[in-house]
């Protein structure tokens, strides 16, 4: 199962860094990363490592099964980054 990043991202890059199939995005070196509210996981990409857990500042890093209820949109969001959907 996949990752998805919600609430409480602060789109610090730790995670970014640390993900060894580039799952993440936008990177620091994108043009959008500066504008950006928060980090997306690929779900076509992400390998379930769990790395990116452990790196993320403020704990916004769930797996899809265990992503609270509230933060339910989130899966959408992340997929739809990557589908080219508005957030």
């Amino acid at each position: 199962m996949t990752y998805v990043i919600a609430a409480p991202c602060v789109a610090d890059y730790s995670c970014v860094d640390i993900c060894p199939v580039d799952c993440i995005a936008p990177s620091p070196g994108d043009d959008a990363f500066d504008a950006a509210d928060q980090l997306y996981i690929n779900p076509a990409v992400c390998i379930a490592c769990g790395a990116c857990v452990e790196a993320c500042p403020v704990s916004a890093i769930y797996r899809i099964e265990n992503l609270p209820q509230k933060w339910a949109h989130y899966a959408e969001l992340n997929r739809g980054y990557f589908e080219g959907s508005p957030a």
